[in-house]
């Protein structure tokens, strides 16, 4: 895992050598990041830690894999995976212009402030994650501010992606499945009677199930 050897004034320094187009990139983010913030608090609702971290991860995580911020729609050519269903999600996926709906943004709920990117041109990839102790620097940089949340903003804003997140370098094998575009097929489940696509189905004992027939569902039926 890299923590990064440099500072890109909010950006960080990448733990492996950046292309020139990735050098411009870096550059113009840095100068787009007040208005990327206003953008993914205006989606979010207010301005908060979680907001401060996401846009800045989802900044230098595209930096890493070669890509730029969309200045409006969604992003076609890479993938998110998000461990969080927090506030830091809203701002990566307003940074980066992935969604649920458009398959390119995937939750995994591990309950862990990180989330990797990845490039669907070269397949190059990284998962960021946000360092525990930059909770503490912020009672330090900014011991008169009572509000631990406001503290934490003001922190977050000054200090370099280097300081607040830690690199792992990875690769992703994503399966066909996975991918945005059509369904690959859709059958029915022979309990229930719902249709189930995108090859979620589980085949068990000769019969076709849905998930939800097979291991349990997360809810209850009213009868």
């Amino acid at each position: 895992m890299h923590r990064g050897t440099g500072d890109l004034s909010g950006g960080g320094r990448a733990p492996f050598p950046l292309e020139t187009n990735e050098r411009f990139l870096i550059r113009e983010h840095v100068m787009n990041f007040e208005k990327l913030l206003e953008r993914s608090v205006k989606i979010h609702g207010h301005l908060c830690p979680g907001q401060v971290l996401g846009v800045k991860m989802a900044i230098w995580g595209m930096q890493l894999i070669g890509l730029d911020a969309p200045e409006a729609g969604r992003m076609k050519n890479m993938i998110v995976y998000v461990e969080m269903d927090r506030c830091a999600t809203d701002a990566i996926q307003s940074v980066t212009g992935c969604s649920l709906g458009h398959r390119t943004m995937k939750f995994l709920d591990y309950g862990k402030m990180a989330a990797t990117f990845v490039n669907l041109e070269n397949g190059k990839a990284v998962r960021l994650i946000a360092r525990e102790e930059t909770r503490e620097r912020a009672r330090e940089l900014f011991p008169d501010v009572e509000d631990r949340y406001e503290a934490q903003i003001q922190t977050y804003l000054i200090m370099p992606s280097e300081e607040l997140f830690d690199v792992m370098p990875v690769r992703v094998t994503i399966p066909p499945q996975d991918m945005p575009g059509r369904p690959m097929r859709r059958v029915q489940c022979n309990r229930c009677g719902e249709y189930v696509q995108d090859i979620r189905e589980v085949n068990r004992d000769g019969e076709i199930l849905c998930k939800a027939c097979a291991s349990g569902t997360y809810y209850e039926k009213n009868v």
